[in-house]
């Protein structure tokens, strides 16, 4: 059981105060008969819940797959960029984040959901959850390269970083690879390039532990997660 006000703000209809007001008006109606009590308790699963003449469905989790685009920030809100929020245009709860982040001009999988536990175990250091990037670099990398980042790489932080699975996809003046690590440190995949005289110059992240990013999804666009995406991601969490 739920509040009537709590169920409502949830569900996006407004603030918290803001539905109040609307309650004591009287423009709430749970199962076709008038409540204008904030702390009446509905059942989210069985009661018929209709606010300002519209029918109001509760949702506890929401869990929506992003290919993020460049010049979007990994943020709930801002006054002067557009967010990563600003393009789940589908959102029934205001209370949506995005699992981690990415930097503003990397593209690539977000996931965005409202399911905290379930972000703590994506992104907790202790987790060693694995994010697979696809990257353009200027400079030809080598299996050199893919030794030392295997062993860990000193990127100016106290301790080296974890080991990585560097793949090389093409190696030359431009080369292309694919990089696995279980951090997430402060633009860790470019500060491992830098310090091998190398520089990124595309980065888009394409998996986040069994989440992998959807390739019929253009940047900008997103979809709700599969019950079987949902499912694997929770299993995932229920075994750390």
């Amino acid at each position: 059981m739920i509040r009537l006000d709590k169920f409502l703000a949830d569900m996006g209809c407004g603030s918290r105060a803001e539905v109040k007001q609307f309650i004591r008006k009287g423009r709430t109606a749970v199962n076709g008969v008038i409540v204008k009590s904030p702390d009446y308790k509905v059942n989210p699963e069985t009661d018929h819940v209709v606010c300002r003449n519209e029918e109001i469905s509760y949702t506890e989790y929401e869990y929506y797959l992003l290919n993020k685009p460049a010049g979007v920030i990994t943020a709930t809100e801002d006054s002067r960029e557009r967010t990563v929020l600003d393009l789940i245009r589908s959102k029934k709860r205001k209370d949506l984040f995005p699992t981690g982040r990415l930097d503003k001009d990397t593209e690539g999988l977000i996931l965005i959901t409202n399911d905290g536990p379930l972000a703590h175990n994506l992104l907790a250091p202790g987790k060693h959850v694995s994010k697979t990037y696809y990257a353009r670099i200027d400079g030809t990398v080598t299996e050199e390269d893919a030794a030392a980042f295997r062993e860990g790489v000193d990127i100016g932080d106290p301790k080296p970083t974890l080991p990585a699975d560097l793949r090389i996809l093409s190696s030359g003046p431009e080369s292309e690879i694919e990089l696995t690590i279980t951090e997430g440190r402060f633009h860790q995949v470019k500060r491992m390039f830098e310090a091998k005289g190398k520089k990124v110059l595309y980065l888009k992240r394409i998996s986040m532990g069994s989440l992998k990013l959807d390739p019929t999804l253009a940047p900008g666009e997103y979809r709700a997660l599969t019950v079987e995406e949902i499912r694997e991601l929770t299993e995932n969490k229920q075994k750390k």
